[in-house]
């Protein structure tokens, strides 16, 4: 899972990509980059990106130095490759035909197959281990194909080569790029599995001939909608699923659902559950609102339990940052004190985004600290947004005994994670995952909680409030072929340990 961002029309669109950069990090912590485009003589494309936060990638005089009117920008939490591979980070560009900047935000199931049939049809040599690297070379072939050799590209031409690009690959992505000279253009995978979301706002502009300032439109496309609201872009929306949104130089707006797009969209769950900021709106489903609903739904499962003597919380406790809405909500429906006795470093980064067993359990230890004082002697129901691999949770269970709790109950606003997910989120190998062929109570047991709570998937898909969703890592139900994915599963584990090669 990543975060993505394209801007064009601002004088210093590198400059508003950078601030809004800051509202996606929680995406991706890995790394962060940054493309602009300048019209004239110059060398057209300034790119800077580097491993880490974005407040320790960019400054000053860095941004200075990635001028024009256009920009993507990029929050990397690596699935694909080894997460300090500096060749891996995006944005990534070409320079043939016109010059192609691109980001995105997702994961290709079959990724390994293109990257191998691009090197023996194509005879392109993979600079990365990064699956965008092959949109990108799929779109710039599509483009050569088509044989166009026109100083202006029509919307038609890019259409016809993103929808080459959505016939041939294969999971859940959100894409923007650049062409130089040419304009801005973003899409969406066919199913929506993963968000983008336009916007629009008047900016004022100098003419780099006369010097006259106008008023023109500028456009934006973001991950979630609290980047627009933070730059004052009005949202015009979500972009449909197998939509592309294309803006020449001119400022004129082009968009067009295309026809590889599904009729039933898949919007991934895990956008409402954990990803997404809490002031985002996905799909015309407000995040903040759908936690809320997650938590009551739970209270009625905890509600139950207490009322057969399984547990009796003292307080209830939310595990920073995500969860706190839900625990909110659960608390007050079965009327036990709320309290916020684990206390966050802010410096340390989301745990369950980081790739390695190691680097979790080393962030679990430093990202929170117990108050002693009022988890002493008391029967603590912590509430988390979801259980993947269980090291943080059964950690955090330790901690809270080792502050003196009499008995931890664990509860999740998840259900529980059995399956691989092959579209950006980190557990493609279920091996990992501690729900898998275990049932509730062997899952306590696993994580040394005395009793451990689910919601159910009914509730789930019940509390966000869409009729279809993708739910696959919970139920098995794949939007998209996966035949490829323990291929996938195999290499990338290569990978990270610096072989396998694609």
């Amino acid at each position: 899972m990543c975060g993505v961002v394209g801007i064009i029309g601002p004088e210093e669109a590198a400059k508003e990509v950078f601030m809004g950069l800051f509202t996606l990090q929680h995406r991706g912590q890995d790394a962060a980059g940054i493309l602009s485009y300048e019209e004239g003589e110059g060398p057209g494309f300034h790119l800077w990106k580097d491993n880490g936060l974005v407040e320790s990638v960019f400054n000053e005089e860095i941004v200075n130095r990635l001028p024009g009117r256009m920009a993507i920008g990029h929050t990397r939490y690596s699935t694909v490759g080894k997460s300090d591979n500096k060749h891996d980070i995006q944005p990534l560009v070409l320079n043939y035909p016109y010059g192609i900047g691109m980001a995105h935000n997702g994961n290709l199931v079959n990724y390994y197959e293109l990257a191998e049939k691009l090197r023996r049809e194509r005879h392109r040599m993979p600079l990365t281990n990064n699956d965008l690297e092959v949109i990108e070379n799929l779109f710039a072939d599509a483009l050569l194909d088509a044989g166009n050799k026109s100083a202006e590209l029509s919307f038609a031409q890019i259409e016809n080569a993103v929808s080459s690009v959505m016939r041939s690959v294969n999971g859940g992505y959100s894409v923007v790029s650049m062409i130089a000279g040419q304009g801005l253009f973003a899409f969406r995978d066919p199913r929506g599995i993963r968000p983008l979301i336009l916007g629009v706002r008047d900016a004022v502009v100098t003419d780099i001939v006369t010097g006259e300032k106008s008023t023109k439109k500028a456009y934006c496309v973001s991950s979630e909608l609290i980047l627009l609201s933070f730059l004052g872009y009005e949202s015009l929306g979500d972009v449909k699923p197998g939509e592309l949104i294309f803006v020449n130089t001119r400022g004129e707006l082009h968009r067009k659902v295309l026809p590889e797009a599904v009729k039933e969209a898949t919007p991934c769950m895990f956008e409402w559950v954990y990803f997404a900021g809490a002031e985002s709106i996905l799909e015309g489903k407000p995040v903040y609102t759908a936690r809320l609903n997650l938590g009551k739904g739970l209270a009625k499962l905890v509600q139950r339990s207490i009322e057969l003597g399984e547990m009796s919380p003292d307080i209830v406790v939310p595990v920073p940052e995500t969860s706190r809405i839900a625990a909110i909500a659960l608390a007050e429906e079965i009327k036990v004190p709320y309290r916020e006795v684990l206390i966050k470093n802010r410096y340390i980064q989301r745990s369950f985004i980081l790739n390695t067993p190691e680097k979790r359990t080393k962030a679990v230890d430093l990202k929170l600290n117990p108050v002693k004082s009022e988890i002493k002697g008391k029967n603590v129901l912590l509430v988390d947004d979801s259980i993947v691999r269980g090291t943080t949770s059964k950690r955090l269970v330790d901690l809270v005994r080792r502050a003196g709790a009499k008995e931890v109950y664990f509860v999740s606003t998840c259900s529980p994670i059995r399956k691989p997910c092959f579209y950006g989120i980190d557990f493609p190998n279920p091996e990992e995952l501690i729900a898998t062929d275990r049932n509730e109570k062997q899952i306590a047991e696993a994580l040394n909680a005395d009793k451990v709570v689910y919601l159910d998937q009914d509730s789930l898909r019940e509390a966000i409030g869409l009729k279809s969703m993708c739910m696959a890592c919970l139920d098995g139900k794949y939007p998209t072929d996966v035949s490829a994915g323990i291929a996938f599963e195999k290499r990338r584990r290569g990978d990270r340990r610096g072989k396998g090669k694609a």
